[in-house]
């Protein structure tokens, strides 16, 4: 099991009280609370002492904040962009929007990325059946910087029909 694995498996297993604890930290940097701070720790680092392949300080509070506000259960192959794409709009003006949001998604900072994300995770939690590769999303967020991870992401969106999963596999072959 790899360390990003690990690192989503102990996501699964917070209490109520500690997720509770992660949503309140929406927006927020590691650094801007105590408590926060504290319990990241004891998530993340047990598991960076043990692996440097552990996601990046950054990649993981940002997970861990945005697990927290929507647990969205974990599914293999399931990658945010063919997720986002079942739950596009069948209206054209609304349907062009989603989109435009996506793409505006796409061109953020990692460290502006939040609120797009948890936009992105309300749409996909209200899906009849949410599902997440939550440790496919974490090493691309740790890859954000590559012009090719958001590209890939673009792709998904654009081409994945709901019976292609050819691109979802490919994607998740490709760890870095």
């Amino acid at each position: 099991m790899t360390a990003t694995e690990q690192f989503i498996d102990v996501l699964k297993t917070l209490k109520a009280g500690d997720r509770k604890l992660l949503r309140t930290h929406a927006g927020l940097g590691l650094d801007q609370s105590v408590q926060g701070f504290d319990l990241f720790a004891g998530i993340w680092w047990p598991l960076r002492q043990n692996s440097s392949k552990a996601p990046r300080r950054e990649v993981a509070w940002l997970v861990a904040k945005i697990f927290a506000s929507y647990p969205i259960p974990h599914f293999p192959n399931e990658t945010l962009a063919s997720q986002l794409k079942k739950r596009q709009p069948t209206q054209t003006q609304d349907s062009n929007r989603f989109a435009q949001r996506f793409d505006r998604m796409l061109v953020l900072p990692l460290n502006k990325i939040e609120s797009a994300l948890q936009w992105a995770l309300k749409c996909i939690a209200e899906l009849k059946y949410p599902k997440l590769d939550w440790v496919r999303l974490t090493y691309d967020l740790s890859i954000w910087e590559r012009d090719a991870t958001r590209l890939k992401w673009a792709n998904q969106f654009l081409q994945l029909t709901k019976g292609d999963s050819d691109v979802n596999r490919d994607s998740h072959d490709s760890k870095p």
